[in-house]
């Protein structure tokens, strides 16, 4: 019993990143209606672990009502408000508590951003948000900023992708206020920032 109960839960973590994977790299589009069976039979498994897939990919806001979420203008302000609040925050808390190895792999991500490839710039830039993020030392900030993580990663291949102008600098100047220990600018450049992405992918979706 045991044992079969260890295949569902393998089966439900599989299901769960493929569909994952197939939301975010576009191959399941926005707004289309998701069928369990059809699911079940693509991906080999049960039904029951595409149930509880879809039901934690509803809880990370990439399906709503057994469809894939498509993004709307207000989803897009209410996300970034949100993020507004949650890391700039962080990047003033940052500039107080970050230690020297980590404001040095914050450097690595900026370096990265200007030299990297596509994917590699989308991975830097997730791991600069991350760093600054972890500074804040609130668990549950962190946790609610990790339940975005996915359809954040949405919004960041728009900018990535369509490279939007001035995103690395931006980031230097962040980790700039950090290293200097000034909370004020930090948090006031992570806003700006974040703004900047927001405004950039309100551009590309009208």
């Amino acid at each position: 019993m045991e044992q079969d109960h260890g295949k569902v839960r393998s089966a439900y973590a599989q299901s769960y990143e493929v569909m994952r994977d197939m939301i975010l790299n576009g191959h399941l589009k926005q707004g289309i209606k998701l069928t369990e069976e059809k699911l079940a039979t693509e991906l080999g498994v049960s039904r029951t672990p595409i149930r509880e897939a879809i039901r934690k990919l509803e809880q990370e806001g990439l399906i709503v009502n057994k469809r894939v979420v498509k993004l709307t203008e207000t989803d897009l302000r209410n996300t970034f408000e949100l993020r507004m609040l949650l890391e700039g925050y962080a990047a003033r808390s940052a500039a107080t508590f970050l230690s020297t190895v980590e404001l040095d792999k914050l450097k690595h991500c900026v370096q990265i951003g200007r030299e990297g490839s596509k994917d590699e710039i989308m991975e830097a830039n997730r791991e600069f948000h991350e760093i600054i993020m972890q500074a804040s030392n609130n668990a549950r900030m962190i946790d609610l900023f990790d339940q975005m993580q996915s359809v954040i990663y949405l919004f960041r291949q728009k900018v990535v992708l369509h490279d939007r102008p001035f995103l690395i600098e931006e980031h230097a100047r962040i980790c700039e206020a950090i290293q200097a220990h000034d909370g004020d600018t930090a948090e006031k450049l992570m806003k700006e920032h974040l703004q900047a992405d927001l405004d950039f992918c309100l551009h590309l979706i009208r």
